[in-house]
């Protein structure tokens, strides 16, 4: 069987995603999903609705020339003098860097999002701050469309061609992920948020999976990505599941060696636990499943890991993707720093920022 099971199938009626629901869930035992979305962060100063890129986005744009020009010579006497017409120009501010993005509100502002951070993610030379910023407004462009199908055509129809496919599936992978949280939580996760380690580092944790069990690094990337934002959450999940992978201890117990909240070690025994189902084999589809026994998670982790197969600069854009949490009350991002040892309901300030 081949190593990508394919999007096209949801990518037409879809739009929308950035783990918009993520689940936190992906052990190789039935977890309940934990529902990693939200939107809020205080302390931090909001965006604009939409952010113009940095320059070197547009690489077709020309710098003005920095020399002075020398003044043209006078005309001819009784000759008229013709002011030469300045050229348009398109200005795009750079983007603050330093802010949380906030979806645009119309579908023409989303597809202008999407189309600044994916190509921002792609660029040959993005700054470390610039793959956090882009990263962070993809997801939350994504984010916002999982709930809005009614505007799938109009975004499409704004992005440049090259990206629609790009978009469908991120789509597709956030509405799967939507499925299990149709009730919004009345508190807040008993979780530690942490900063993940770098991406360098974890590629190369992936890689070493792919090497020693045949398990595609993409796709044990995409795992990590859908289970806890590349080891952001640190908290136990409903099933008892725990670490960057998310293991319950049974599962740990037959197949983790070392540390189950070492990311080397965890991702290392979640390459060997598809392997054991396939996964190395190219039976991914079985090895996700048995990894979390549900469609919906097997259609969403690997439309995720087929975006990395097809640009792996797409791993670095999903790098930068934050934990987000549904609640009644809305949408709360919970930043690195946010700890809590129990559950607490949800108040107006979370969802504020």
């Amino acid at each position: 069987m081949s190593r990508r099971l394919l999007v096209a199938a949801f990518a037409a009626v879809a739009l929308v995603a950035g783990v918009a629901y993520e689940s936190g869930t992906g052990d190789p035992d039935l977890k309940v999903a934990s529902g990693v979305q939200g939107e809020t962060l205080s302390r931090l100063p909001r965006a604009r609705p939409l952010i113009a890129p940095p320059a070197a986005v547009h690489p077709e744009a020309e710098e003005a020339d920095a020399e002075a020009v020398p003044p043209e010579a006078d005309p001819p006497p009784g000759q008229a003098t013709e002011e030469p017409s300045a050229p348009e120009e398109r200005e795009e501010p750079d983007a603050e860097l330093t802010v949380v993005p906030v979806a645009a509100d119309t579908p023409a502002g989303l597809a202008e999002q999407i189309r600044i951070a994916e190509q921002a993610i792609r660029s040959p030379t993005p700054t470390p701050e610039e793959l956090a910023y882009h990263g962070h407004l993809q997801q939350v462009a994504y984010r916002a469309l999982t709930d809005r199908p009614d505007w799938d055509a109009a975004v499409a129809a704004a992005l440049p061609e090259e990206l629609r496919s790009v978009a469908a599936a991120n789509v597709a992978a956030g509405r799967e992920l939507a499925q299990p949280h149709a009730k919004p939580q009345t508190k807040l996760p008993a979780w530690r948020i942490v900063e993940p380690a770098p991406a360098e580092e974890l590629r190369a944790y992936y890689e070493e999976g792919e090497a020693v069990y045949g398990v595609p690094w993409e796709y044990l990337a995409a795992v990590n990505l859908t289970e806890t934002r590349m080891g952001r959450i640190r908290g136990l999940s409903s099933a008892g599941a725990q670490g960057p992978m998310q293991f319950i201890p049974s599962t740990w117990a037959s197949y983790g060696e070392g540390d189950i909240n070492d990311p080397h070690d965890a991702i290392l025994s979640a390459a060997r636990y598809l392997a054991a189902n396939g996964g190395g084999s190219g039976n991914l589809p079985n090895a996700l499943y048995r990894y979390n026994p549900v469609s919906w998670y097997v259609n969403a982790v690997t439309a995720y890991a087929e975006q990395i197969e097809a640009d792996e600069r797409a791993y670095l854009g999903y790098h930068a993707w934050q934990v987000y949490y549904a609640t009644e009350l809305g949408d709360v991002l919970l930043p690195v720093g946010y700890e809590s040892t129990e559950r607490r309901p949800v108040t107006p300030a979370d969802v504020a920022g």
